[in-house]
C-alpha cells in the first residue's frame, strides 16, 4: 500500500455519544428522519423519571388514551426525552413545516413538560388536524420505506448499499478496539497517520486487515483519496468507540443488578500513576436471569476522589447509584478494607450507609483481617519480628548485586529467595519456605561469599547471617513454627478470595482454621522440634537453646526472701514465643472476625442442610422471628418471620440430599417456582453477603497495567472504558452490538450520499 504523505491528521470527528432514541438529540442529527421512520418510536417504562419542582414527574400511564367507552389505546407517536425530562409528538417533530410549528406547539418543537395539564394537553393535541396530517405522512412514508418505494428510490438503493458498507466497516473496527482494551494495551502511538512508523497497535492491526480484507481496503482507499472525511480512525473515534462499547457492557450490568434487587457494594481505594486516588467499586448480586443461579460480582468503575475522609468517598457512592438508578435501600450488604475512613463506627463508610439503610450489614474484608492478625502476632513478640528482619536481610544481601546473585544459584539449585511483601503478610510463606527447605545450601552461600568478597561490610553481612542466623537453633526452630502457620493462613486466605465464596463457607473455614491453632498449640511445639532437630543435624549444629544470663535484681533489706521459678531456655522459648504468638493469633481472629459470629447468629440456620433439619421448631421460629428484625427497616422487613417459619418446616422434609450448599438450596428453590418465597429471598440475601474485597483488589492490578507512567495522561473515561472491556471480558462476549452499528451506519451512510 502507498504512504499516506498527507500532513492532516485522520479526521477526529464525534458522532456516536447522542442516544438516536431520544427526541432531544434529533436536532443535533442531520438527514436521519427515513432512519427514525424504519426504527420506529422507542420508549423505556422502566426509568425512573425525576420530579420536577412542584413535585411531580412523567407518568408512563400517559402513553394510553382512556376512550369513552372505557377502552385503552396505545399513544404510539407519544415518547419521552430523557436528557431533557420533556415529551414529543414522534410524528409531528419529524414531519413539521413551518407553517404548523406554531399550531403544533411544544410537542413538536422543544418538548412539553407541564405535568400537571399533561392530559388536557395531549387530549388537544392528538385531535388536532395537523397532528392527524403529521400522522397521515408518517404511515405513509413508513409504507413507502417498507416496500422500499420512496419517491427517491435510486438514493435510497444507494444509501442502504453505503450503509451494508458502514456496517462492515464498523464491525471490523470495534473488534480492533474490542481486542486491543481486552489485551490492556495502548492503542495511539507517537502520531495518527496510516502507514507511518510508531503510529500505534490501533492503526497497525488496520493496516495488516487491510491486507487480506477487501471491505478495510475498499475503506482505506477512500480515505487515502480523500473520498470521505470521516474514517472512525482517529483518536477522539476511539475513545467514542470505547465509551460506546463500555456503555453496552454496563448497561447490561445494571440490568442485571436491578434484575437481582439486593446487591453488596465493594469499596476499595488506591493512587494511580498520576498520583490521583482512585476508588473501586464493585457490586455484588446473586444473577437468578440465567436457568443456573450464580453469584457475580462485576466491576462498575473507578471514582477519581479528591477527599478521602468517610464523607467524602460516602458522598461519591451515593452519586454513582444515583448516577446508576440504584436503589441504596437494596444494598444488603458492604464492605471495605480495615482502614479507619471505611470501617469507622461513627464517621466512616459503613456508619454513614447504615444510618441510611440498616439492612446494609458491614463486614471487613476477610483477608485483611487475616493480613492484621498476622501483623498482631509478629509484633507482638520482638523475637518474631527479628526472624523476619533476618530473612529480608538474606534476600537483600544477595540481590542487591548480579555477582552476589551469581553465588546463590552456584549454591542453590531450587527455589530461590523471595522478598517479604509489606502489604500481604500471609504471602511470606513463599519467602520462608526457600529458605527452610534449603538452609544449608543457603548458608554454604553466604559463607563463600564471605570469603570471596572484598568489601568488608558485605563480608561481616555474610558472616553474621551464616553464623549468629543460620546456625543459631532457635531461628532453625522458629523458621520450622512460622511456615506451618503461614502456609495453614495462606491456605484460607487463598479459598477466601473466590468470587463466589459464601459467608457460611468462610465461617467454616475460618472455625476450621482456629481449631487447626488450637491443635498446634497443644501438640505442635513437639512435632516442630522433632523437623527443627533433623534440620540442624544436616547442618551440623547442635539442637539446643542458648541461655541468657539471668539479671538477678538487688533486693532491698525489707523485702520477703523467695526463690524465684526459673525456666529452661526451652521452656522459655516455648512460652515466651511459641505459646505467645499463636495465642496472640487467636485472640486476633476472635476479635477481628467477630462479625462473622453475628451473621452466623443470624443467618446460621440456614448454612446447611443438616442444620435446618435437625433445628427444634422452637429454635427454627427463633431463628426466624430474629432474621426478619434483622431485615426490617421504617416497618418494612424482607421477609415475614412466620411464613419463612412454615416454608422451612415443610422445605427441609422435601429438599434433596445434594443441596449442600446455600447455592444449590436457591436453586432448587428457583425450580419450585416461587412455592417458598420468604425462603428464596432470605437464601438470595445471605448470598449477597460479600467475605473479602479481592476483587477491587484485582481491578488495581488492571489498573496498574492499563494507566502506566507513559499513558498517565489518560482521562477517566478512556481509563474506565478500557479498564470495563479487560475485567468484564465475559460480559463483553455475551453483549450484542447489531443494533448500534446499524444506527450508525445509517447516519453515516446519509452523510456520504448527501455530502
Amino acid at each position: 500500500m502507498p504512504e499516506n504523505n498527507s500532513d492532516e491528521d485522520i479526521n477526529q470527528e464525534i458522532v456516536f455519544p447522542l442516544n438516536v432514541d431520544d427526541p432531544g438529540n434529533w436536532d443535533k442529527m442531520q438527514n436521519i428522519r427515513d432512519f427514525l421512520v424504519e426504527r420506529g418510536p422507542r420508549k423505556d417504562d422502566d426509568i425512573l423519571f425525576p420530579l420536577d419542582n412542584t413535585g411531580r414527574h412523567f407518568n408512563p400511564s400517559q402513553y394510553k388514551r382512556q376512550l369513552p367507552n372505557g377502552e385503552k389505546s396505545d399513544r404510539i407517536w407519544l415518547v419521552y426525552s430523557i436528557s431533557m425530562d420533556r415529551i414529543f409528538c414522534f410524528c409531528c417533530k419529524l414531519f413539521k413545516t413551518q407553517r404548523t410549528t406554531m399550531k403544533l406547539g411544544h410537542l413538536a418543537d422543544e418538548g412539553y413538560k407541564d405535568w400537571k395539564n399533561i392530559s388536557r394537553c395531549l387530549s388537544l393535541h392528538e385531535t388536532s388536524k395537523d397532528h392527524i396530517d403529521c400522522m397521515t405522512s408518517w404511515i405513509e412514508l413508513e409504507r413507502r420505506l417498507r416496500k422500499k418505494k420512496t419517491i427517491d428510490e435510486n438514493i435510497q438503493v444507494a444509501i442502504n448499499k453505503e450503509r451494508e458498507h458502514w456496517k462492515q466497516v464498523l464491525k471490523r473496527i470495534i473488534a480492533v478496539v474490542q481486542r486491543i482494551a481486552k489485551n490492556n494495551l495502548p492503542l495511539r502511538g507517537d502520531n495518527e497517520k496510516l502507514y507511518v512508523e510508531n503510529n500505534g497497535i490501533f492503526l497497525q492491526l488496520i493496516e495488516m486487515i487491510v491486507e487480506f480484507d477487501p471491505i478495510m481496503e475498499e475503506h482505506l482507499r477512500r480515505v487515502q483519496e480523500r473520498q470521505i472525511h470521516y474514517t472512525y480512525l482517529g483518536p477522539k473515534i476511539q475513545n467514542e468507540l470505547i465509551q460506546m462499547l463500555a456503555a453496552e457492557v454496563r448497561s447490561s450490568i445494571v440490568a442485571k443488578i436491578k434484575h437481582a434487587k439486593y446487591f453488596t457494594v465493594i469499596l476499595d481505594c488506591t493512587p494511580d500513576a498520576s498520583h490521583e486516588e482512585q476508588m473501586s467499586l464493585v457490586i455484588r448480586c446473586v444473577d437468578d436471569s440465567e436457568n443456573a443461579i450464580v453469584v457475580e460480582e462485576f466491576w462498575i468503575g473507578f471514582l477519581k476522589v479528591n477527599e478521602t475522609s468517610g464523607l467524602g468517598l460516602f458522598t461519591e457512592l451515593k452519586n454513582i447509584l444515583n448516577n446508576l438508578e440504584l436503589d441504596i435501600d437494596n444494598i444488603r450488604g458492604q464492605g471495605y478494607d480495615n482502614g479507619s475512613n471505611m470501617k469507622g463506627k461513627h464517621k466512616g463508610v459503613q456508619s454513614r450507609l447504615l444510618e441510611i439503610n440498616p439492612r446494609a450489614f458491614y463486614t471487613p474484608c476477610g483477608c485483611h483481617s487475616l493480613n492484621l492478625t498476622l501483623c498482631d502476632m509478629v509484633k507482638c513478640c520482638p523475637k518474631a519480628m527479628s526472624f523476619f528482619s533476618v530473612i529480608q536481610r538474606i534476600y537483600s544481601l544477595f540481590s542487591s548485586s548480579t555477582k552476589r546473585w551469581q553465588i546463590f544459584k552456584d549454591h542453590v539449585q531450587g527455589l530461590t529467595v523471595k522478598p517479604l511483601s509489606q502489604t500481604r503478610w500471609e504471602s511470606h510463606v513463599d519467602s520462608v519456605k526457600p529458605i527452610k527447605d534449603q538452609t544449608s545450601k543457603i548458608r554454604d552461600a553466604l559463607i563463600d561469599l564471605a570469603n570471596i568478597s572484598d568489601d568488608s561490610k558485605i563480608k561481616s553481612e555474610a558472616e553474621g547471617l551464616a553464623s549468629f542466623e543460620l546456625e543459631n537453633f532457635e531461628f532453625v526452630f522458629g523458621m520450622v513454627i512460622w511456615y506451618k502457620l503461614l502456609y495453614e493462613i495462606n491456605i484460607v486466605s487463598k479459598f477466601l478470595q473466590a468470587e463466589n465464596m459464601d459467608i457460611d463457607i468462610a465461617i467454616r473455614q475460618l472455625k476450621g482454621l482456629i481449631s487447626s491453632l488450637q491443635e498446634f498449640r497443644e501438640s505442635g511445639f513437639d512435632q516442630a522440634l522433632i523437623e527443627a532437630e533433623h534440620i540442624a543435624s544436616e547442618m551440623g549444629i547442635e539442637p539446643i537453646f542458648r541461655e541468657k544470663r539471668i539479671i538477678r535484681r538487688k533486693r532491698q533489706f525489707d523485702e520477703i526472701n523467695s526463690e524465684e521459678v526459673t525456666q529452661s531456655p526451652k521452656e522459655s522459648f516455648r512460652v515466651n514465643y511459641f505459646l505467645f504468638i499463636i495465642d496472640q493469633a487467636l485472640s486476633s481472629l476472635q476479635t477481628r472476625f467477630e462479625q462473622f459470629q453475628k451473621y452466623e447468629e443470624t443467618f446460621g440456620f440456614l448454612f446447611s442442610l443438616e442444620r435446618l433439619k435437625y433445628i427444634n421448631d422452637d429454635s427454627l421460629l427463633h431463628s426466624c422471628v430474629n432474621l426478619q428484625e434483622s431485615l426490617t427497616h421504617d416497618g418494612h422487613s424482607d421477609v415475614d418471620g412466620s411464613d419463612l417459619y412454615l416454608e422451612l418446616k415443610l422445605l427441609r422434609h422435601s429438599l434433596p440430599r445434594e443441596s449442600k450448599r446455600a447455592i444449590d438450596v436457591l436453586n432448587y428453590l428457583k425450580k419450585m417456582d416461587s412455592c417458598y418465597p420468604n425462603v428464596y429471598i432470605a437464601y438470595r440475601i445471605l448470598l449477597t453477603i460479600q467475605v473479602t474485597v479481592a476483587s477491587a483488589e484485582r481491578s488495581f492490578s488492571k489498573l496498574k497495567l492499563i494507566k502506566t507512567y507513559l499513558r498517565s495522561t489518560m482521562s477517566q473515561e478512556r481509563l474506565n472504558g478500557l479498564t470495563m472491556l479487560s475485567i468484564e471480558k465475559k460480559v463483553v462476549e455475551k453483549v450484542d452490538y447489531a443494533n448500534l452499528i446499524n444506527t450508525f451506519a445509517s447516519k453515516t451512510a446519509r452523510r456520504a450520499i448527501f455530502k
